[in-house]
């Protein structure tokens, strides 16, 4: 029998990243606060976009891996 793996992210985690996805598409998506930021220029941006705006909203995403020093 296979082991039953738990979830890392939650659906309406996923939702977050395509309606984010969807705004990078048809160039609307914005980065930084206050719609003052520039335009989105990668995917990978736009999904960590989403991300952190499904963590904002208290949803099951895992917390952000920390940068590595140099």
């Amino acid at each position: 029998m296979a082991k039953r793996r738990t979830r890392r992210y939650s659906r309406s985690a996923g939702t977050d990243v395509e309606n984010e996805m969807r705004r990078y598409k048809r160039g609307t998506a914005r980065s930084g606060r206050g719609g003052k930021g520039g335009r989105v220029k990668s995917r990978k941006q736009a999904v960590a976009i989403g991300l952190s705006k499904a963590r904002k909203k208290g949803k099951k995403v895992p917390a952000k891996r920390a940068r590595r020093s140099k």
